[in-house]
C-alpha cells in the first residue's frame, strides 16, 4: 500500500537539544486512506497473526510491551499497517520506506509472495525489540525464516542510536548505523553505500551476503562493496521520482553544497551545516521544491513544476517524527510528533507515548467524514487551503507557526510538572496532557477553518457587479 515514501534519520549528536529522531512521509495509493492514532496494551498470551493482504500467518510471542500504532482505519479491506510505532521501552521503529531491488538480485533470491510484508512487519516487531540494534537483529531473524515479498527501508531509534535497514530481495538485508553527527535522507530507492563488513558496530548484514553477491557476480564495481550498486535501481524513473527529494533534504540541510536533483551519486550520510531541529525535518517533509523551480505551487513554467515528484503530496496519510530526548528523564522523553493532513498545509501535534490511552478524536477515524475526528479535521484544513492556496497560504504558515508555539510552551509546562512523579503518576499525567494537547490544537485549528470558509465565501467567481442595489 505504501509505495511513495521519503525518510530522514538523525543522530544524537546532530541534532540541537541531543535527541535522536527518525521521520516519515507515509504516503499511499489514494488521497483518502484515513488513518488511526492508537496505544497497543502489554500483552501477556500467545497470538497468532495472519495477514489479510498476502495470507502470511506467524505466531507471536507470550509477552510483548505497550506501544502506539499508526494503522489504517479500515483493517478489513486496506489491511493493519501499524506503520509508526514507540514501544514503552523508549524504541521506536517506522515502517516502512518502500525500496526496490534490481532484477539481477532478485533472479537468485527472488520474493517470497507470503512472506512477512509491510502490513504486518510493525506488529511483529516493534513491541519485542529492547533497542534499536536489536531492532536490526529481530527483523533480521524474522527474515531469514519467513522471507520478504517486497522492498522496504526500515527506520529504528532508541535514545542512543539511530538504525536504518534494507530489505532488498527475498532474504538478503543490510542496515547502517547513522553517525551520532549525522543525518540521512531516504526516498523510494535503495539508500546505503558502502558496508564494512569488519564494522559489526556500525553495519549489519543478512547471513551469506557476501557469498550471495560473489556467487552470482553482482558487484558492478572495481573496489568497495556499495550496496546501493549491487542491490539497487539507478532509473530515468529514479531520476524525476526519487532522487530530488533526496536532493531537496540535503539542500535544505547543506545549503552550501552545490548538487544535481537528478543525480546517482547524492551520498547517503551526510553532515548537517547547522544542528538539526523537529521543525527541520517538518519543513522538509512538508515540502514540495519550496523557493525553487520545480515546487508545483510556485511560479515556475509548467515543464518545471511538473518535472520531479515533491516531498509532500495529497497522498501523504500520515507524516512522523519519532523523537527520543536525552536532556529529560526516561518517563517523558518520548514524543511522537503526528500530521494527519497534508503536511504543506497542517501541524505535527506532539504525544508523550509514555500513556495509557490516546485521545479519542485520533483514535476514532471513521471511513466517511465526521467533524469529530483529527484525520478529517486536518484533511478538510489541507483542501480549503490547497483550494485557494494563493490566497489563503500566508494565513496558514501564521497558523502552523502558532500552533508550534504552543505545542513548545505546553511541552515545557507538562516536562517541568511530571518531574517527581511516580512511575503510574507520571504515565496518568502524560495521557492527560496528551488529551490537553489535542484538545488546544482542535480549538486552534476549528477557528483557522472557520476562517477559511468566510473568507472563501468572498472568493466565488459566481458574482456580477454593476452597482450596490444589483
Amino acid at each position: 500500500m505504501e509505495k511513495a515514501c521519503t525518510t530522514i534519520l538523525v543522530g544524537k549528536k546532530a541534532s540541537v537539544d541531543g535527541s535522536t529522531m527518525i521521520a516519515r512521509n507515509d504516503d499511499t495509493f489514494l488521497p483518502l486512506t484515513p488513518q488511526r492514532f492508537v496505544m497497543r496494551p502489554a500483552t501477556k498470551s500467545k497470538k497468532r497473526l495472519v495477514s489479510n493482504q498476502n495470507g502470511f500467518t506467524a505466531e507471536l510471542p507470550d509477552r510483548g510491551f505497550r506501544y502506539t500504532a499508526t494503522p489504517n482505519a479500515d483493517v478489513e479491506h486496506e489491511g493493519v499497517f501499524e506503520e509508526s510505532s514507540i514501544n514503552e521501552k523508549n524504541v521506536a521503529m517506522s515502517a516502512t520506506e518502500s525500496v526496490y531491488g534490481n532484477e539481477k538480485a532478485l533472479a537468485y533470491d527472488p520474493w517470497i509472495p507470503n512472506g512477512l510484508a509491510e502490513d504486518s512487519l510493525q506488529t511483529m516487531v516493534a513491541p519485542y525489540i529492547e533497542s534499536a540494534r536489536a531492532g536490526v537483529k529481530y527483523l533480521g531473524g524474522l527474515i531469514a525464516r519467513y522471507g520478504s515479498p517486497e522492498g522496504n527501508g526500515v527506520l529504528f531509534s532508541d535514545k542512543d542510536e539511530v538504525w536504518y535497514m534494507e530489505i532488498v530481495t527475498g532474504h538478503h538485508w543490510a542496515a547502517t548505523r547513522i553517525p551520532d553527527d549525522a543525518y540521512a535522507v531516504a526516498a523510494n530507492q535503495v539508500a546505503q553505500q558502502q558496508i564494512d563488513f569488519n564494522d559489526k558496530d556500525n553495519y549489519m548484514w543478512s547471513e551469506g551476503i557476501q557469498k550471495f553477491v560473489t556467487e552470482y557476480h553482482l558487484n558492478p564495481d572495481k573496489k568497495g562493496w556499495n550496496f546501493r550498486h549491487i542491490f539497487g535501481t539507478d532509473t530515468e524513473k529514479d531520476r524525476h521520482y526519487n532522487t530530488p527529494r533526496v536532493w531537496f533534504g540535503q539542500r535544505y540541510l547543506n545549503p552550501s553544497i552545490e548538487q544535481d536533483p537528478m543525480s546517482s551519486d547524492l551520498p547517503f550520510i551526510r553532515h548537517a551545516e547547522s544542528l538539526i531541529a523537529v521543525s527541520d525535518l517538518e519543513y522538509i517533509l512538508s515540502s514540495h521544491y519550496n523557493e525553487t523551480e520545480y515546487d508545483p505551487l510556485g511560479h515556475g513554467n509548467k515543464a518545471d513544476k511538473l518535472k520531479f515528484r515533491p516531498i509532500s503530496l495529497n497522498r501523504t496519510q500520515n507524516s512522523h517524527v519519532l523523537q527520543i530526548r536525552n536532556d529529560v528523564s526516561r518517563e517523558q522523553a518520548a514524543l511522537m510528533w503526528i500530521c494527519f493532513g497534508i503536511p504543506s498545509f497542517t501541524p505535527y501535534v506532539p504525544f508523550y507515548t509514555n500513556a495509557n490511552d490516546t485521545d479519542p478524536s485520533w483514535s476514532n477515524t471513521p471511513l466517511e467524514y465526521d467533524s469529530k475526528s483529527a484525520y478529517w479535521m486536518y484533511r478538510t484544513l489541507s483542501m480549503l487551503v490547497e483550494a485557494h492556496h494563493a490566497e489563503f497560504i500566508q494565513d496558514d504558515l501564521d497558523y502552523i507557526k502558532e500552533c508550534r508555539e504552543l505545542q513548545l510552551r505546553l511541552l515545557k509546562e507538562a516536562d517541568t510538572a511530571v518531574v517527581g512523579k511516580n512511575k503510574e503518576d507520571a504515565m496518568k499525567f502524560l495521557t492527560q496532557q496528551n488529551y490537553r494537547m489535542a484538545a488546544a490544537m482542535r480549538e486552534k485549528t476549528t477557528k483557522i477553518i472557520g476562517h477559511f470558509v468566510t473568507k472563501g465565501l468572498t472568493l466565488s467567481k459566481l458574482t456580477f457587479n454593476m452597482d450596490k442595489n444589483l
